[in-house]
């Protein structure tokens, strides 16, 4: 197993790199940072030039990537254009994005296993059916017009929540936040957990331990439910970083200052710096959230071994 977890650390390395290239030359070479400084007008060349030197966007873009790359391994992630340091964004953004992300896989987890193995278990009946169609009509619905259906309805029309959430952003004002950004994924992981359970449930391990007279109870918990997590703790695993970098719709509808935020902010005022280093952070991320996956696969089969 040690051996296995060094080899994937070191195979990290060249895809950080990679994708940290190449999200840095998308940033900086298709478009003009500096023009987004100026607003609606365009810079005089005088101010432009002492811009790029300021932020040191004179440079060759190997130059560039290169000192980027070396101030983020000393923990320096740069200045957005607003003076404000990146890494300070970061303290208070991604704490937020955390919690939000934690609310959402709780429900994918909790809500989508559970309806999914119901469903696999009675599959051709009436709950499979019913299910079956409420999660085909949470995914064909974009999450900005669920968001904005839940705000309205919980919010604005019956007074149950919040239609924004404080700066504090506890986790019990994320909850609604949570479950819609959790929605369509959580719609994935119940169609997912059934397919997996209802090919399983034929299985000869399963016919076996019925024919031996054991529980149903605990073939389903110990047997069945092992053996069809595994695609469904893929998914969920690399829906992680995906939740993270995809709350921008989320938390502008319902004011959350997190990740998803800045990040839409950076874009907006074209800020290379916070857009560079949030993403760069969240590629971490995901490399983890795959690790984390790999592991948890010889958690659940122990026919599985890493060498």
């Amino acid at each position: 197993m040690g051996r296995y977890v060094i080899r994937r650390l070191l195979q990290m390395i060249p895809v950080f790199f990679g994708a940290t290239l190449l999200i840095f030359l998308m940033v900086n070479v298709m478009g003009d940072p500096v023009a987004g400084l100026c607003g609606d007008r365009q810079c005089d060349p005088a101010t432009a030039a002492q811009l790029k030197k300021e932020f040191g966007l004179d440079k060759p873009v190997w130059q560039q990537y290169l000192t980027y790359m070396g101030n983020v391994f000393t923990g320096d992630f740069g200045t957005a254009f607003n003076g404000q340091e990146v890494t300070e964004l970061m303290a208070n953004a991604f704490p937020v994005t955390v919690r939000l992300m934690i609310v959402a896989i709780l429900f994918e987890i909790v809500i989508g296993i559970s309806l999914g193995v119901v469903t696999g278990l009675r599959r051709g009946r009436p709950v499979d059916t019913l299910i079956l169609v409420l999660t085909l009509i949470v995914i064909a619905i974009p999450t900005f017009v669920t968001g904005r259906l839940v705000q309205l309805v919980l919010g604005v029309k019956w007074g149950w929540i919040d239609p924004a959430v404080s700066s504090d952003a506890t986790f019990d004002e994320l909850i609604v936040p949570g479950f819609v950004l959790a929605s369509v994924s959580l719609a994935y992981v119940i169609r997912l957990t059934r397919t997996s359970t209802a090919e399983n449930k034929r299985a000869d391990y399963v016919r076996t331990a019925l024919a031996k007279g054991l529980p149903r109870r605990r073939i389903v918990l110990k047997h069945l439910l092992r053996n069809s997590l595994i695609p469904v703790v893929t998914f969920i695993g690399t829906d992680i970083g995906a939740l993270m970098g995809g709350a921008i719709v989320t938390e502008q509808i319902f004011n959350i200052h997190g990740v998803g935020y800045q990040l839409y902010q950076g874009i907006l005022r074209q800020s290379t710096q916070t857009v560079v280093g949030f993403v760069t952070v969240l590629v971490l991320v995901f490399l983890l959230a795959n690790l984390l996956v790999d592991l948890l696969y010889a958690v659940l089969d122990p026919r599985i071994r890493y060498a």
